[in-house]
Parts: structure tokens; sequence; C-alpha cells
């Protein structure tokens, strides 16, 4: 009966021992195509793995982050090395810079370094997470200070990379120059997305900040506080249509003599069908793709980009005829002299395929609403204002109602309808 134990635990141990090398194997697995789709999902930034040693209980590799600027077309890399320890179940990995975390011998953490790791599990979970402690970096040219109380950032991917969280919190950040002083207070974001087909992600998130203060060496200092940005995106029809709306907000300005507020901002995005959204985003990033290689150009490249501008146009129109609503149903700005009110929307109407078929252009089925009301005490405050508002007003784009100056507008089949004046519209799209 003692034999027999024996046996099993020591098949158990046999196992346990050599369930090590399993996670390892599959760790390289998945960061090999963890890479590939970062490298394949966009054109901006690359990743780039070289020399991964693997053991048994760990491993160690190192790579490059090369990163691309869309108008200029410059790049920077940034080289890393990692260690990897593998468990039973799953696998950590910590990153660090191939020339450590500070420049230049300089000691930006006083003593305590950054730590970035990886933590991966066998059923395709991994959490990425970036600890940082507090730091002061001073620019030797400007003389601009960067201080930052530290503070965490972390993303949890899972569900085979369906599903994301991501949390950031930073208590502190404070740029510090000769003309400028800038402290951000208690920033926290937090955003969960799930992935609904092709390009297109549902979800939602907040970023919250506690205030903003900017204060200039020759001028009044502004504070903005109670800061916030909060958005959601549902599916709808089975997954066919989706609904998405942002709402921006600052509970309060203040300044050494006054505090006024609120200002909010929302922006609402209704009907959008998700096949027709995720092909004019391919299109658009096969586009950018193009923009940014290095090739010689010739007629060749040419026709790429001809052909890409055209899954574009494709995709715009297929975009337009499914119908769709977008717009900013509020906007409320409040100052000293009053409160700025407004609103616009555009939709298109759900074409049937024989409409489709027919329609030549998108802006044709277009129409629009959009109202603007502020006080006219604002623009008889600021005079560089009034001289903006002065030909809108002449030209009866603007009309004066008792103590407000109102803009109501609408448009519809190429026209558009300003406070009665009417402007043709040329077909863009």
């Amino acid at each position: 009966m003692n034999a027999k134990w024996m046996i099993a635990g020591a098949g158990v141990l046999a196992v346990a021992g050599g369930l090590p090398w399993v996670v390892g194997y599959v760790t390289e697995q998945q960061w090999q195509k963890a890479t590939a789709e970062v490298n394949s999902a966009q054109p901006f930034l690359r990743m780039e793995t070289d020399n991964y040693d693997r053991g048994i209980l760990g491993a160690r590799f190192t790579g490059s982050v090369n990163l691309r600027n869309p108008e200029t077309g410059e790049s920077r890399q940034f080289a890393y090395r990692a260690d990897v320890t593998h468990g039973v179940t799953g696998s950590l990995v910590d990153f660090e810079p191939e020339g450590g975390w500070a420049s230049g011998g300089t000691d930006w953490f006083s003593g305590e370094e950054p730590r970035l790791t990886l933590e991966t599990r066998l059923w395709g979970t991994a959490v990425i997470e970036l600890e940082a402690p507090q730091m002061t970096v001073t620019d030797a040219d400007t003389g601009e200070t960067l201080a930052s109380s530290g503070g965490l950032a972390r993303v949890e991917i899972s569900d085979s990379g369906s599903q994301a969280d991501a949390l950031m919190v930073w208590p502190a950040l404070t740029l510090a120059g000769q003309d400028l002083d800038i402290r951000v207070s208690d920033f926290r974001l937090e955003q969960t997305m799930t992935h609904l087909s092709g390009e297109v992600w549902t979800g939602s998130g907040e970023v919250v900040v506690d205030s903003i203060a900017v204060t200039p060496t020759a001028q009044t200092p502004v504070t903005l506080e109670d800061i916030s940005i909060r958005s959601s995106s549902e599916p709808l029809n089975d997954g066919e249509r989706l609904d998405s709306r942002m709402a921006f907000e600052v509970a309060r300005v203040a300044t050494a003599d006054e505090a006024y507020g609120p200002q909010r901002l929302v922006f609402e995005l209704s009907g959008l069908d998700v096949s027709a959204w995720s092909g004019l985003t391919e299109s658009l990033s096969s586009l950018q793709a193009l923009a940014l290689s290095e090739a010689a150009g010739g007629p060749q490249q040419f026709e790429q980009q001809m052909a890409a501008m055209q899954q574009v146009n494709t995709a715009l129109r297929d975009l337009a005829a499914a119908g769709f609503s977008v717009g900013f149903p509020e906007l409320t700005i409040t100052t000293p002299e009053g409160v700025v009110e407004g609103s616009a929307s555009i939709s298109h109407p759900d074409l049937t395929a024989d409409k489709k078929g027919e329609m030549l252009m998108v802006m044709q089925k277009l129409t629009g609403e959009m109202d603007l009301s502020l006080p006219l005490a604002l623009a008889e405050e600021y005079p560089e204002f009034q001289m903006q508002l002065a030909p809108l007003i002449k030209q009866g784009l603007l009309v004066q109602q008792g103590d407000r100056l109102v803009l109501d507008a609408s448009m519809k089949d190429l026209m558009l309808d300003v406070n009665g004046v009417e402007i043709p519209l040329p077909p863009l799209l």
C-alpha cells in the first residue's frame, strides 16, 4: 500500500516538474503570436524579438520596439531585455530597457526603479503592469523639470484577446518651466473593451482628473477642477449596429478673481453599421500603411494608393447607405458673461439595395440641424472675439434676439439654411 502511494506521489512530482517546461513552450508561442498580431494590426509600432533562450524554469530574450511618426516617416527604436520565470500555470516576464531606466547615468528615480511585468496564463489571460516610483527629470538645455509622484498602469487581456480591462492611477504630475508651470492632480483611467467584429470594439470607460492647474509667469493662473471624460459603446440588433456616446465635462474653472462652470460637451453616434464601419477602418489602415511604405514609388505604388483610396470611398459609401446619425446633442460653455449653448446633428437614411445602386454621392442624402446661442455681452467684453463674429452678424448667420446672438441652421439636398440665408454646399463626399 505504501509502495503504491510512493509511486503515485513520484508520478505527481514528475508531472509537476515537467509543467514549467510546457508552460515555457506555450509562453514563447503566445509571445511570438502576440507580437505578430501587433505588427499586422497597424503600421506605426513594430515589435522585434531576438535570441529567445528558453530553459525549463525560465527564459531570457531581447528585442526592440520601433515607433514610426506617421507624418514624417521617421522612426525611433527602443531596445529591451526580458527575464522569464516559468510556473505551473503561467509565466512572469520582467522587462527592462537595454540601457537601463535612466539616461546618461542620471538617477531619475532616487534609487528605486520602475517595474514593467507581463504575467501570462496557459488559458490565454495576460496582465501587463507598470509600477512607477517617484521621478524627477530635468532638461539641461531648457531647464524644464518633469516631476511625478509615481503611479500604476495595468492592462488585463482575457478570452484569447477579445476582452481587455485597463486601469491607470497617477496621483500627481508636474511640469515646471521658465514661463509656465502645469500640475495635474489625481489622474485616474478605467476602461473595459470587448471585441465585437472586425476592427470594432465595444465597452465603457472614464477618465477623471481632480484638477489641472496652469500657472503662467506673467499671466493669471487658471485651474480646471473635476474634469471627466466618460464614454460607452454598445451593440444593437445582435451586433449588427452600434451606438456610441462620449461626455466631456469640467465642473469648475477658477482664476484668482472668480470661478464659473460647468462646461460640458456630449458626442453621440447612433445606428452605425458594424460591418461597414469595420470595412472603413480597415481601408483607412491600409491607406496609412501605404503612406508609410518605404517603397521608391513608381507606377505600382501609385496603383496601390489609388486602389486603397477606392476602398475608402466604397467603405464610406456603404457606411452612409446603411444609415447613421452623428452629432453633439449638448454643448454648454459657462462664462462670466453668461452661458453658451448649442447642439448639432447630421444623419443619413438607410437605403434599400435599389436606392444604394442609384447613390451618386454621400452628401446628396445628408440632413442636419444645428443651433447655437451665446450672450451678446461675451462679444462686447472681448473686442478680438467681436471682430471675429462681425462678418457672421453682417451676413445674417448670427442674429440678435434680445441679449443673445443666435444661429439656427438646417441642411438638406446639398443646401445649408442659416437663419433664412441659403448657402449651396459643394459635393465633397
